[in-house]
């Protein structure tokens, strides 16, 4: 029915594989002199989204979530994912050849640290761990008697002998009329940040494309190059990147800077350390063999924060009227989405991937979309209870009574969405209802909360869990993240959570969404994004700040009961739906505004 052009939903894992990829590995430590190998679900960057070429757990394990990482030892080797993946890993990863551990119960570098015997040589490749990660496993294997050893190639390279070729993705330029602000005077503003550092090496891919207004086709889902830059204290910045991506305009456009090609970065750093710099790496993403290769030359890293990464954060005019836009075209599409849902889902003939492909043909169909932000999910009752399901052709469930949920989102050249709606097909339960509304109560409760300037998404997050909390129930998500502009679907450092220490600011788009999952069951989500901004009260001893809500799309009414919502909160849900209506109802068909007529239809009071 529908053709998907982005998302594709076979399972590549190759579990079957791991154990005779698992005793090639061990032939080639073997001859290196090598005990061990560390191998993390990373590339240079620390990506979310990583090319193929880059996919080394997964080509090894037959894992393929988003998180994790194997050790790799002469007797036994293990795969430790994140609880998102208790359920995936061991149906794709033999069992015969890797132990699974949850590691939040059992972390990677605590398992070593009781595996390694005296004198044994564990390697790592120092471009996939960042300084901090290196740190925590040297002192796991040294506690033990062993050495960690910087491996100068990759073990498992060697043995992957199809190996897929890094991408060559074409590199564009970012428009003015949608970055707001000229690469020039991002530089500056960069460069005042740097204090007393010589230079600040940018390793993050999405800080590149900010700081030089420039995109990427590099990895799924996000547009970004991966590349490298250093922007010293005065002076032009240089890129490196493969110089095949770079097109004769986009060079023209890119004049203020210097263009190198990536063999060269190392060079360069070692340049710095020789003349005593002081450079600034983000510790988030830079690999550890850039920080060792400036310290061995003499020169003093200061690894910490990126300060592009608030710069990128904050939101100017032109992006958030670019986010305005980009919402607008998206609540159009997702209300023809569930127009047709509703019609199809009751003839029991669906399934999670037709919906899925029919989301982003109606997308598709704006023409104006550059990929999904991310692969929807797209969840009948049980899957729907997996936080991070991600629908394949060997799970894909047919869409009968029960909730729904449909977790999906978009890039545009002016935006980036994500939104989740839970849908009931037929009657939903009494259970169902109260759970639906007592999550609905969550998100209104982030949607109106007021706070103080410097507040930061930790004291909110609280606001989203109450209604759950009086029911003792909960979820074990964070209640937001942050959302780049036509950049990172999940994009820091902002964030509602119990871990969100970083304060939030104006311009700053975060999601809102709160959740329940009964295992085996059914899942529920309600997810907007939302924009700070300045509130202004009569009388006020402080600065505040509110949310605006960005996202526009119909709340299932059939989920909600009123007895349970405030007199405010039906005024909010109210307000919110005629706001709905009256922003979608011109965008839609004649048959799409006649069911957002009843989808969006005021709940009096019970």
């Amino acid at each position: 029915m529908f053709e998907s052009l982005f998302q594709t939903f076979t399972d590549d894992a190759n579990g079957a594989m791991g154990p005779e990829r698992l005793a090639a590995l061990r032939r080639e430590l073997a001859r290196r002199g090598l005990d061990g190998f560390l191998i993390p679900r990373a590339d240079e960057h620390q990506n979310e989204y990583t090319p193929p070429s880059a996919e080394r757990l997964a080509w090894l394990t037959g894992f393929t979530g988003s998180a994790g990482a194997a050790v790799v030892l002469p007797q036994a080797a293990a795969l430790f994912v994140d609880g998102r993946y208790t359920l995936q890993a061991p149906a794709q990863v033999d069992g015969r050849a890797f132990a699974i551990f949850n590691s939040g119960e059992t972390a990677p570098d605590a398992w070593l640290a009781k595996q390694v015997k005296k004198g044994w040589r564990i390697a790592c490749d120092p471009w996939l761990h960042t300084p901090a990660q290196l740190a925590r496993y040297e002192r796991a294997v040294t506690a033990a008697g062993g050495v960690l050893v910087h491996a100068d190639s990759n073990p498992l390279d060697a043995i992957w002998t199809d190996r897929p070729a890094p991408p060559l993705g074409a590199v564009t330029l970012h428009p003015a009329r949608f970055s707001g602000e000229d690469p020039q005077a991002k530089i500056a503003r960069v460069q005042a940040a740097l204090g007393k550092a010589d230079a600040l090496v940018l390793s993050d891919p999405h800080a590149v494309a900010w700081t030089f207004n420039i995109r990427g086709a590099d990895v799924a889902h996000t547009p970004i190059a991966l590349c490298f830059a250093i922007v010293p204290a005065k002076g032009k910045p240089v890129l490196y990147v493969d110089p095949r991506k770079l097109g004769a305009g986009v060079r023209a456009g890119l004049a203020f800077l210097k263009v190198a090609p990536p063999e060269a970065l190392l060079a360069d750093i070692a340049a710095l350390g020789s003349a005593k710099k002081l450079v600034r790496f983000d510790a988030a993403t830079v690999p550890a063999r850039l920080v060792q290769t400036l310290e061995s030359a003499g020169g003093t890293a200061d690894v910490g924060a990126d300060p592009t990464a608030l710069m990128k954060a904050r939101k100017n005019k032109a992006e958030l009227r670019g986010a305005v836009a980009a919402h607008l075209r998206d609540g159009a599409a997702m209300a023809e989405f569930l127009c047709w849902f509703a019609g199809a889902a009751p003839t029991g003939k669906l399934t999670e991937i037709d919906a899925a492909q029919a989301l982003e043909t109606f997308r598709r169909a704006t023409r104006k979309l550059k990929d999904v932000s991310f692969p929807s999910i797209s969840g009948m009752g049980p899957n729907g209870a997996i936080v991070h399901y991600r629908v394949t052709e060997a799970t894909n469930a047919k869409i009968k009574r029960g909730l729904f949920l449909i977790d999906s989102g978009a890039q545009y050249e002016d935006g980036t969405t994500d939104i989740t709606r839970t849908l009931a097909v037929g009657k939903p339960t009494a259970e169902m209802r109260d759970r639906f509304t007592r999550v609905l109560k969550g998100h209104i409760g982030i949607a109106t909360s007021i706070f103080p300037k410097g507040a930061s998404g930790a004291q909110l997050d609280g606001f989203a869990r109450r209604a759950l909390w009086d029911a003792g129930l909960d979820f074990d998500h964070g209640t937001g993240h942050g959302v780049g502009s036509y950049l990172s679907v999940h994009e820091g450092p902002q964030r509602i959570s119990k871990l969100g220490g970083v304060a939030l600011e104006p311009g700053m788009i975060l999601s809102n969404e709160p959740g329940y999952y009964k295992t085996g069951a059914y899942g529920i989500r309600i997810e907007n994004l939302i924009v700070v901004e300045p509130r202004a009260i009569k009388g006020a001893e402080r600065e505040m700040l509110g949310f605006e809500t960005l996202t526009l799309a119909p709340i299932d009414l059939s989920l909600i009961e009123p007895k349970l919502l405030t007199g405010e909160e039906r005024a909010w849900l109210n307000a919110y739906h005629a706001r709905v209506r009256k922003a979608l109802s011109p965008l839609v068909s004649s048959a799409t505004r006649k069911w957002l007529a009843g989808a969006t239809k005021a709940i009096r009071t019970p």
